[in-house]
């Protein structure tokens, strides 16, 4: 645990760095608070309605603001199992802020929370690059500011959801794992025990990229049955079982009473239209027999819910089978979601929610959109060439292959997979980074120049979208 403690330290030479980058996530996270700083700012009795009904920025969920202005475990348990009690001293925080000013505050203190964690990731990764793949400042920082010019990565920054501490978490694994590869050094079951809480507490699913660290970097003693049992086996198996404590105790309940609550609106509403009906018939006879021959304005029917144009045919319907998708295009949804979205925004529907009216496909409205999607996909596939006896590399990418199954071969999320971004988004420009190591000096000078233009180019097409959307 002390190791891991011992990687936030910012040392000397790091110190420059980090002031640029938090003066970035600063002026992001301003974006946020200024759009929705008048609503969002005054004390309410029902944060979820405000919150919910109200936070536009693409499927991003607002409920850690909800969490942290008003707690209660709302985070989808099996999904983000300790996340909510991570939040718990934000609330904290937030409660004395209002006690204090009579304003909610839950706007700057996320802001804390995702300039932090966004801050962290920045040094992690630069540090992943300087360290463990080898690369000079200069080549080091290029890369590093390529990977949050990517969309959804710089979305992330300054949203209320979890995505980015999982990207922190994600790139403290991979450097940690990093350095002990290149030393020799075994990870210890108390490193991935610690690991783990953090990561699957954060995100269910991350926590088997631990458990890959864990095998990386252990080799063949992963397999011992004590660090299987010790390592792997028995914290899943806890985290499984208080998964399941934390649903009958926090959620069941009040999950029992929302439900039935909506049951109640819904007979109350149809009393209401049955009423309406009775009355616009009652009144219809009376004309009849006063010999008026014209009728009352018929009563509105109830809309019929039909099926969501958004959603793909489920694997199954059970709890977690019928978030899966089988049948939306894998091809387009790489082309314009994959390596579309993820790494530049469209400008159709820019930042729409698939839930809403944004369709799943958008198509771009340029050809050079294309080109430079098609750059960046060539950098990292010579990239994986260049670097293929990296064992580091095939970590990294290991943790792009859970992804890849989840979303592209199940089909989870897939409707908008550039969401969960962060979650392997940083497995490009590592991988990018071997190309920067390559003997042939025109390959390299090739490949920084390419890198280079699609760092500005991603940097002002995504910043000035984004700052336009957030300001209007």
């Amino acid at each position: 645990m002390r190791e891991l403690l011992s990687t936030f330290k910012i040392r000397r030479e790091e110190r420059w760095l980090v002031l640029a980058a938090l003066v970035v996530f600063i002026l992001l996270n301003a974006l946020t608070v200024c759009k929705y700083g008048n609503q969002f700012m005054q004390p309410t009795d029902d944060y979820w309605k405000l919150f919910i009904g109200r936070f536009r920025v693409s499927g991003y969920d607002p409920i850690t603001y909800y969490v942290v202005s008003d707690w209660e475990v709302r985070y989808n348990v099996y999904r983000h199992p300790l996340l909510a009690f991570f939040m718990y001293l934000p609330y904290l925080l937030n409660q004395a802020v209002i006690y204090l000013t009579g304003l909610n505050g839950v706007q700057i203190v996320t802001a804390l929370i995702l300039v932090t964690t966004s801050l962290y990731s920045f040094l992690f990764l630069n540090r992943i690059f300087r360290e463990i793949v080898g690369l000079g400042k200069g080549d080091a920082f290029l890369l590093s500011t390529l990977c949050f010019s990517f969309a959804y990565i710089m979305v992330a920054t300054m949203v209320p959801d979890h995505f980015i501490l999982s990207m922190m978490m994600l790139l403290l694994t991979l450097y940690v794992a990093g350095r002990q590869i290149k030393e020799g050094r075994q990870m210890s079951r108390a490193q991935t025990i610690w690991l783990f809480i953090f990561t699957a507490g954060i995100s269910l699913n991350n926590g088997i990229k631990v458990f890959l660290a864990n095998l990386f970097v252990n080799g063949k003693r992963f397999f011992h049955p004590m660090n299987l049992l010790l390592a792997v086996i028995i914290p899943a198996a806890l985290m499984w079982l208080f998964c399941r404590w934390e649903y009958k105790t926090f959620v069941l309940e009040n999950e029992k009473a929302r439900h039935a609550q909506k049951k109640q609106e819904r007979e109350e509403k149809r009393e209401k239209e049955r009423v309406l009906r009775l009355e616009a018939a009652r009144k219809d006879s009376i004309r009849k027999v006063q010999g008026d021959t014209t009728t009352a304005a018929p009563v509105a029917k109830p809309m019929m819910k039909k099926r969501a144009p958004y959603t793909g045919k489920p694997i199954g319907k059970g709890e977690f089978m019928r978030w899966t998708d089988i049948t939306t295009s894998r091809w387009d949804t790489t082309v314009e979601n994959l390596f579309g979205e993820s790494l530049q925004l469209h400008e159709q529907h820019l930042l729409g929610d698939v839930f809403r009216r944004r369709p799943i496909i958008v198509r771009y409205d340029h050809w050079w959109n294309y080109a430079a999607e098609a750059v960046a996909v060539l950098l990292f596939v010579i990239g994986i060439w260049c670097g293929r006896r990296s064992r580091f590399l095939w970590l990294t990418l290991s943790f792009l292959a859970v992804d890849m199954a989840l979303h592209m071969g199940l089909g989870f999320g897939i409707n908008e997979i550039y969401i969960m971004s962060p979650h392997y988004l940083f497995a490009l420009p590592i991988a990018m980074g071997y190309l920067l190591l390559t003997k042939h000096r025109w390959l390299r000078l090739t490949g920084r120049t390419l890198l280079l233009l699609l760092t500005v180019y991603l940097w002002v097409h995504n910043g000035y979208l984004l700052t336009q959307y957030m300001l209007t």
